[in-house]
């Protein structure tokens, strides 16, 4: 195994011929899709990786200044797919993930065939004539609870944010992952979210985009979708789920994986 796999945990189940990538987002890591993966296997060459910075990730290779935007996720993304000499792929991305395989298809877009977004946001700060759900101070404010005492903020933020009740699967889950990340380079990640705001590529992105929400998630409101559905350059639609929270993969996956499936087996927007 080269340097790359190594370094972002990269696993390949499956035996199809047509290749899928599954990107997770803030907080989780790749075992966020195991609900999932079980569905895929038969028919799909399925490929599974860690974001540097992940807890299940070696810290020491946690680049600051590389991951200070997310064009660095994203040059990993396509770093991941040379060393695996994939040449045309269906990419399933989750929160941060969304955005990182939207930036790797304006780079790359003969790599993908569509993109998968779910929960996507090209920016979560307010801006003038633009609602992404969050101030500056509400910003501020988190990352100093990250600061301050990460444990306590660790399991504040999932029960927030995942939206089930509080002896949830999914909240033990997003709390457990969470907490495997270094404060620090948890600290950084949540920065370079919060403060990016990749609205000026979104036109550039030529690749049919499938774009899925819960019908309730505190992160991203629907306005966030909505906007993105209107300023994609390429085809696109949406699908709201009736699922609730920030993870609907881990605590509805009865209800998403049914929709995951049709989205990516199906070209609904033919």
């Amino acid at each position: 195994m080269g340097i790359v796999e190594e370094a972002h945990n990269v696993r390949v189940v499956g035996s199809g011929q047509q290749v899928l990538v599954l990107g997770h987002g803030f907080g989780t890591d790749q075992s966020v899709w195991k609900h999932l993966v079980p569905h895929l296997v038969d028919d799909y060459r399925v490929i599974l990786y860690d974001n540097m910075g992940a807890g299940t990730t070696n810290p020491e290779y946690f680049d600051f200044e590389r991951y200070s935007t997310l064009e660095g996720y994203a040059y990993d993304l396509l770093a991941i797919l040379e060393v695996l000499h994939v040449q045309s792929c269906i990419f399933v991305g989750h929160s941060m993930s969304a955005m990182i395989g939207a930036i790797a298809a304006v780079t790359r877009p003969d790599l993908f065939t569509k993109l998968i977004m779910i929960a996507a946001s090209p920016r979560f700060l307010n801006d003038v004539d633009y609602y992404g759900g969050f101030e500056q101070e509400d910003v501020e404010q988190l990352f100093e609870a990250i600061q301050s005492n990460y444990k306590a903020w660790c399991s504040g933020f999932a029960s927030l944010v995942v939206g089930s009740d509080m002896d949830s699967v999914a909240i033990q889950e997003f709390s457990r992952t969470l907490f495997n990340m270094r404060p620090d380079i948890s600290h950084s990640v949540a920065q370079t979210i919060f403060q990016s705001d990749i609205r000026q590529i979104l036109r550039l992105i030529t690749v049919p985009c499938h774009i899925l929400q819960s019908v309730k998630d505190l992160a991203v409101p629907m306005v966030v979708t909505e906007y993105l559905h209107q300023n994609l350059g390429g085809k696109s639609v949406v699908e709201v789920m009736s699922s609730d929270g920030y993870l609907p993969q881990l605590s509805s996956p009865d209800i998403v994986n049914l929709v995951l499936l049709k989205h990516i087996r199906y070209d609904i927007m033919a």
